[in-house]
């Protein structure tokens, strides 16, 4: 299954039947009344956030939804019946837009979340309604509304509490397969990640967060370069961005403070309201350097990080190959997301979240 974030489709609910102009007609009453049925209902299409879905591949190759018509109203006092409605089912963190007017129609933001796309229309009323004493045959009816009809856009943001950020090849993968159950692709070249990843990261019982790991950014990336910035759109939803920085490159003209302050310019860039999200340095790769030089390194690279960006927020060196310098990351997180208002109706307490292997 392929991991598809975006998809546009058609919806149009089902018209109202007609109402029906019929007239009374039985033995030894020859002047029967007016007896025409309105019209039933169209059916309406509804949305409902469902956690065990977590693509809009359905969405990909069907993408045109058109409810039941009601039926048209018959003569003795039949009403039509209505429409069935439609439901369908899409992954929790799912957004909903008006293709026309880029209005926000949904945000599917907890399970089972259920939202009104289109509405069927009314039935017709049939000639009953029209009788009086002035029109005692009338042959009035009308005709069934027509259903909502609209183009929209699906675009997935997957929930997460902790999102990873940095180059690629920074360790993030590494970071998340070491600290959960996740098992995202790992290499020695670039862009290793292709889709984004979830992770359940258990601190104790009954304490663990959703941490969501994203194909690497690069400089350029806003303008294209690379990946792009299409996947930045899945660390909206998350409350802490962990800043992943490879310490100690393999490239001997790589400089790790530029490098972080790219990433940092093309987040501002891209969307300043993420980049104002708590932001914490993770000073990865600690094992390629010699242990008696590893607090220099990570001294010498803080003091011109500050510099070049006025960062003060917390950092934490670690070596995700082994775990080491791990715990007291996780742990702060999940202090510092107890200490911040909880998510709504958490859809993240299922078993582990996951997404397909394959990208799109």
């Amino acid at each position: 299954m392929k991991f598809i974030d975006e998809a546009k489709i058609h919806v149009k609910a089902g018209d109202g039947g007609n109402g029906a102009v019929t007239f009374r007609r039985e033995k030894y009453i020859p002047l029967g009344g007016p007896d025409g049925g309105d019209g039933g209902r169209g059916g309406s299409i509804y949305v409902v956030a469902d956690r065990n879905i977590n693509t809009l591949v359905d969405y990909r190759y069907t993408r045109k939804f058109v409810g039941q018509r009601g039926e048209n109203g018959r003569g003795a006092d039949c009403y039509g019946s209505g429409g069935e409605d439609i439901i369908l089912h899409m992954p929790v963190g799912t957004i909903i837009t008006d293709a026309n007017t880029d209005q926000v129609i949904a945000d599917l933001d907890h399970h089972d979340k259920k939202v009104l796309l289109s509405k069927g229309g009314k039935g017709g009323l049939g000639n009953l309604h029209f009788k009086s004493s002035v029109n005692r045959s009338p042959r009035q009816n009308t005709k069934g509304e027509l259903g909502e009809e609209f183009d929209l856009k699906l675009e997935l943001r997957v929930l997460a509490d902790v999102g990873l950020l940095g180059l690629p090849n920074a360790g993030k993968s590494t970071l998340i397969r070491a600290i959960s159950a996740a098992r995202p692709k790992v290499a020695d070249y670039p862009f290793t990640t292709l889709h984004p990843n979830l992770g359940v990261v258990r601190v104790d019982t009954n304490r663990s967060f959703v941490m969501a790991d994203v194909p690497g950014l690069i400089e350029g990336a806003a303008d294209g370069a690379g990946l792009g910035i299409r996947f930045l759109k899945h660390l909206q939803r998350t409350r802490i961005l962990l800043h992943l920085v490879d310490i100690a490159p393999i490239d001997p003209d790589s400089d790790p403070v530029r490098d972080a302050k790219a990433i940092v310019g093309e987040l501002i860039k891209h969307d300043p309201e993420l980049a104002n999200k708590p932001r914490w340095l993770v000073l990865n790769k600690l094992d390629l350097i010699p242990e008696e030089d590893r607090d220099a390194a990570v001294k010498n690279f803080l003091k011109a990080y500050k510099k070049a960006t006025k960062y003060d927020g917390p950092y934490f060196p670690i070596a995700a190959i082994n775990g080491e310098g791990t715990k007291p990351l996780i742990y702060a997180i999940q202090e510092a997301l107890e200490k911040m208002n909880p998510r709504p109706e958490s859809d993240l307490e299922a078993d582990e979240p996951s997404l397909p292997e394959e990208a799109a």
